[in-house]
């Protein structure tokens, strides 16, 4: 035993310990910043106090309803006041939050509500019909619906459901938050896309949650009172935990509803945003925004990209239009962000396209995070050289606690004590990881590795090219070769022998793509791209 260990007799007790939880930022913004306004929404605005009172208000009706501390809560909600105010208030009378994708069909909502469990709902009236739809699905009862209705979008109540404004306003105020006595305890449960099965339900901690807002703080350089812009679905890893950081600091949350390059520049000009988070396409929907969609504005926008690594192209036309891009990395696993492209200032002075090149690495481990790594099959670290590759792999207190009801899936990517992402990368000698490719996404071509972030890349620097993805199609001679999918810019000319020859300037001959096809990208809701159902176009052709 080491110097002053247990031995001395000195414990834990209620004066020295308390668990950690996301839960307590609000409690004390509540307190501290009570007439700062806390969250925007049109002409919804409201201040920490008021936001305090609601969140209380929701914990106190779901315990009215019979919710109980460890059963689950649900909501098909965008990112609207309610949907922030159920990350306080569903913890807060110790419930463990779902929060479901919009964009999911009625069969994968159905089986949701039914693998998570959920005993309430809260459903914006536009998704009535799906939840609806989900629960004549089920084989049990489904989960009580709270309709939450949004006039200011054009969705009025339906009026076949309890409506959410009611129950707040009948609530009692005088509530007493929930809190937990231990920090592993569930606070929110995701599930994971599910493109090749069905999704996986990642379950998080409160000293997980807690611990990334402190980590994208820093990693950041956030100040007090910030304007956070919400782009990133709050469903997604619950907005990579930027709900829970913004009473930290007493940031003004500004809610988005519809992700359009004109909301993004009203809210900058009209609300001061200084801070948002989304995928490489929402920097293309700026940079491609049309002159009418434009706002003047007079402050540097900092933005985390997520997501696939961003081309730098994009980063060359964005960055010079007033945001500052940082490219992080993670998953639904690690609470979002758990790397981040940490600028060093003698990067300042390189060539712009030496610049952008650094800033499309994927990065560094962010605080809080332990141990992030880049592992051959055996688990032996790679040489950091740049070149070899291997799988990204992590380990620390901002890891899932695991999946939901599915030992074998948590064993399996549990093994040998890490998180295994399943992500390719190669790491450079200075500690920087750089995607290579999912694993799944690497284009294998007479026995060479083709990454297809590479040729994405090369394709998005041609001036035609609003977006792109490459995926193998499969080849008699070469087992598979890269296959690109393009969207256009507005009056573009270039044509598929055109595209094919800009490349080869550019790559080796068997990285080049053997055909392009110019389509419409299908997207996730959070922005990426849906390579599954291009792979499933190629091998038709």
């Amino acid at each position: 035993m080491g110097w002053m260990a247990d031995e001395t007799g000195l414990e834990r007790n209620a004066a020295n310990f308390v668990a950690l939880t996301p839960l307590s930022h609000l409690r004390r913004a509540a307190d501290i910043f009570p007439d700062h306004p806390a969250v925007v929404y049109g002409a919804h605005r409201k201040t920490y106090g008021e936001y305090h009172d609601r969140c209380t208000r929701l914990a106190a009706a779901l315990a009215g309803m019979g919710v109980a501390p460890g059963d689950v809560v649900a909501t098909i909600l965008p990112n609207i006041p309610a949907q922030a105010e159920a990350h306080f208030g569903v913890p807060a009378c110790g419930a463990v939050l779902n929060t479901i994708n919009t964009r999911l069909e009625a069969d994968t909502v159905a089986y949701i509500f039914g693998h998570g469990r959920a005993k309430v709902a809260l459903v914006d009236s536009q998704f009535m019909a799906l939840a609806e739809a989900a629960t004549e699905l089920m084989d049990g009862d489904g989960p009580t619906i709270i309709e939450v209705p949004d006039p200011h979008a054009g969705h009025p109540a339906s009026g076949r459901y309890p409506q959410y404004e009611d129950m707040l306003a009948q609530a009692d105020s005088g509530f007493a938050w929930i809190m937990p006595e231990d920090e592993w305890e569930s606070l929110a449960l995701n599930y994971t896309s599910g493109t090749t099965g069905r999704p996986k339900g990642v379950v998080y901690h409160h000293r997980g949650a807690y611990l990334s807002t402190f980590s994208q703080v820093v990693s950041w350089n956030m100040t007090q009172r910030p304007k956070y812009l919400t782009i990133v679905p709050l469903f997604h890893c619950n907005g990579w935990c930027h709900t829970w950081m913004m009473p930290l600091l007493g940031g003004t949350l500004i809610c988005c509803r519809d992700i359009t390059a004109g909301a993004i520049y009203d809210a900058i000009a009209d609300e001061g945003a200084t801070h948002f988070a989304g995928a490489p396409i929402v920097l293309n929907m700026i940079v491609n925004a049309r002159p009418d969609e434009r706002r003047a504005f007079d402050h540097v926008v900092e933005v985390f990209t997520a997501g696939a690594p961003p081309p730098a192209a994009t980063l060359a036309r964005v960055e010079p239009l007033g945001f500052n891009i940082t490219q992080v990395y993670g998953l639904t696993e690690t609470y979002g962000p758990g790397t981040e492209c940490l600028w060093r200032p003698e990067w300042d002075g390189l060539p712009d396209d030496e610049r952008f090149e650094i800033k499309a690495r994927t990065g560094i481990r962010m605080p809080m995070m332990e141990e992030i790594t880049v592992m051959d099959e055996t688990m032996t670290p790679v040489a950091r050289d740049g070149a070899t590759l291997g799988e990204i792999m992590f380990r620390g207190n901002v890891v899932m606690k695991g999946y939901f009801r599915n030992p074998e899936a948590t064993a399996r990517d549990f093994a040998g004590g890490y998180f295994h992402t399943g992500d390719i990368a190669f790491q450079t000698p200075d500690g920087y990881i750089k995607i290579a490719d999912r694993a799944k996404d690497i284009i294998i071509s007479g026995g060479e590795n083709i990454s297809s972030v590479e040729v994405e890349a090369v394709l998005m620097k041609h001036a035609d090219v609003s977006l792109c993805a490459v995926v193998a199609k499969p080849d008699m001679k070469w087992g598979e070769v890269p296959c690109a999918f393009v969207e256009l810019k507005e009056g573009a000319a270039v044509d598929e022998a055109g595209l094919i020859a800009f490349a080869r300037q550019h790559l080796a001959g068997f990285k080049t793509p053997k055909r392009v096809l110019f389509q419409e990208l299908p997207k996730t809701s959070t922005g990426k791209i849906q390579k599954f159902q291009l792979r499933e176009i190629a091998r038709s052709l």
